[in-house]
């Protein structure tokens, strides 16, 4: 008998050797990847080589369908080294979905429509009957920010905003003023990676701006301010994570 898919919006599985018990609950996270890959094919099987030891519980393809790799009980293999608000097993703790895409090494392609709708109703459907919450749903790159760059600045976060999900605030416009960058120190760069971890990043305070800083900074902006992507903490970075950090469930 063949498997069944979990979530009603699958229209497939493809099963995965790559999973195993999960260690540690709730659920409650929900991270987003891009495959950076050439194609739907390549990506699958990539996915379900137990040689490479990877896997999601979803992919949504570029048409929109979705194919189930891993049963959600189970801990799929997504996720590798990272942390999140204090947590290091993410992927005891999430549900991964792969979007295929070609990512930074394929260019960074546009994600066409039909794909952006399903991964809408997929994430609608994961956060709905997972009860996660929205600052809970991340990417790839906010949780490992020195290894992953994924699901990538052209990711559309403000349109999943638009449809409820995710967290999110509009971006400070960027305009000239005082930054921080790396090499930078002081009392102002510590009240900074002070923000960061109060939002979740994992970022030791130590009011050095180090290379660490700045890939974490890096990750921020290409979840919460994409128009410019260059590790330098400016005042639209700033001012974006602040307001950020006012909008959480319980703040303001």
């Amino acid at each position: 008998m063949k498997p069944t898919p979990e979530s009603p919006l699958a229209s497939s599985v493809h099963p995965s050797p790559n999973h195993g018990e999960r260690r540690s609950g709730p659920v409650d996270l929900l991270i987003l990847h891009y495959t950076g890959m050439d194609g739907a094919a390549a990506a699958l099987q990539r996915l379900a080589n137990p040689v490479a030891e990877v896997s999601a519980h979803y992919v949504v393809l570029e048409d929109g369908r979705v194919v189930q790799m891993v049963p959600e009980g189970r801990r799929a293999w997504h996720a590798g080294q990272g942390s999140w608000a204090g947590l290091s097993d993410i992927n005891s703790r999430s549900l991964g979905i792969e979007i295929v895409n070609g990512g930074h090494a394929g260019g960074l392609p546009a994600y066409p429509e039909a794909q952006i709708a399903a991964v809408i109703d997929l994430c609608h459907d994961l956060t709905t009957r997972w009860s996660i919450p929205p600052q809970r749903v991340l990417a790839h790159s906010d949780i490992a920010p020195e290894r992953k760059e994924d699901p990538g600045e052209h990711f559309p976060w403000d349109r999943l905003a638009r449809a409820g999900i995710g967290h999110w605030v509009a971006p400070t416009p960027i305009r000239d003023g005082r930054f921080f960058a790396e090499g930078d120190a002081g009392q102002p760069v510590e009240a900074l990676q002070a923000m960061f971890v109060l939002y979740g990043y994992d970022l030791p305070v130590t009011g050095a701006f180090d290379a660490r800083t700045k890939a974490v900074v890096t990750a921020f902006q290409r979840h919460f301010r994409p128009a410019r992507v260059d590790g330098v903490a400016d005042a639209s970075t700033i001012t974006t994570l602040r307001d950020l950090l006012a909008a959480l469930p319980g703040r303001g």
